[in-house]
């Protein structure tokens, strides 16, 4: 099987050395020179520095060649560029192959999630969503870990699993494609209000509140949708959101970390060489919870505040006590 991958970031590059392992595989990179280094020097050292790649794995910068003889495509491309790089590979994509996103947002202006804009720009292929709690460094560095692979058919799902699995990176199958993309989505905000929590100093009985109300959003909004609620209680939403809440890999939590501790976002951001989704999020998650029925999202309402300069981050935190608590299935 010809795999492409299309996206050269640390999760892009690490699941294109996962699938090397046993297929053909090609990943594409905007640059040339991050191509040329994958190429000849078997590394990625912009985003993955200190890891060595497959010698097997190829880069290429030209779409045309990455994707003309793929059986399986997995895009990795963040959210804001996510229909762009499917529009330029569209007319090289083979038919009926399945499409996997790895990427973990919405749609600006549409509010589609990324299967949903796989469907859309490609339209008979089958879309399925990648993921969980997966820290591309640890990956690497052959630490356990498991991810789910999202999508209705449960045939291509099973496929799709037994394709990308490789000795303790685990792969488990979930129909529910809405709960997965909601959850991965979602808890990229809540990790920003986790790392202001830190940066701020408050302690860790507030961050384990921040993170625990932070599900309980996550799961309110995503059953909104139509995801199942149990699927909020595994791997692509529990899971995914504590790892991005604590790890000091997590691109979200350094965002609300750096917050908390006084600096600007525009400064923060201008300094990180990967996106961090939940900026971008934040505003398009209120923006859905109104359109659902006005869905109560205290910790994401306060977060979007911050990120659009209507509230300090001190007020935002002060905000999240002045509720009097109610029943634990309550919003608030």
């Amino acid at each position: 099987m010809n795999i492409t991958v299309l996206g050269a970031g640390s999760w892009g590059t690490t699941v294109a050395t996962i699938a090397a392992k046993r297929n053909p595989t090609i990943l594409w990179a905007r640059s040339d020179e991050v191509a040329r280094e994958i190429n000849e020097q078997h590394a990625n050292s912009r985003y993955l520095a200190g890891f060595s790649l497959p010698d097997r794995l190829r880069a290429s910068s030209d779409l045309e060649e990455a994707v003309s003889a793929a059986d399986l495509l997995i895009v990795g491309v963040p959210s804001h560029g996510f229909r762009d790089a499917l529009q330029q590979a569209a007319p090289f994509v083979r038919p009926w192959i399945p499409v996997v996103s790895l990427t973990k947002g919405f749609e600006r202006g549409t509010y589609m999630r990324m299967t949903e804009v796989i469907k859309d720009v490609l339209p008979g292929r089958p879309a399925a969503a990648l993921t969980g709690p997966n820290i591309a460094k640890e990956i690497m560095a052959g630490y356990a870990a498991a991810s789910v692979v999202a999508t209705e058919d449960l045939s291509v799902a099973a496929a799709l699993q037994d394709v990308l699995r490789r000795g303790v990176f685990r792969i488990y199958t979930n129909h529910d494609v809405v709960g997965c993309e909601v959850g991965g989505a979602l808890k990229n905000v809540v990790a920003i209000a986790a790392g202001m929590a830190e940066g701020l100093g408050v302690g860790d009985n507030t961050r384990a509140m921040v993170i625990t109300r932070g599900l309980s959003e996550l799961t309110r909004l995503g059953e909104a949708m139509g995801g199942d609620p149990q699927t909020f209680a595994g791997l692509a939403g529990m899971g995914d959101l504590m790892v991005t809440c604590i790890s000091k890999h997590s691109r979200n939590r350094f965002v609300g970390e750096q917050l908390g501790k006084g600096r600007a976002l525009e400064e923060i951001l201008a300094e990180m060489t990967m996106v961090a989704e939940g900026v971008k999020t934040a505003s398009l998650v209120m923006e859905l919870a109104e359109r659902f029925g006005g869905v109560e999202l205290p910790i994401c309402s306060r977060i979007e505040g911050v990120v659009t300069g209507k509230l300090s981050v001190l007020d935002a935190y002060q905000g999240l006590m002045r509720t009097s608590p109610g029943h634990e299935k309550e919003p608030g």
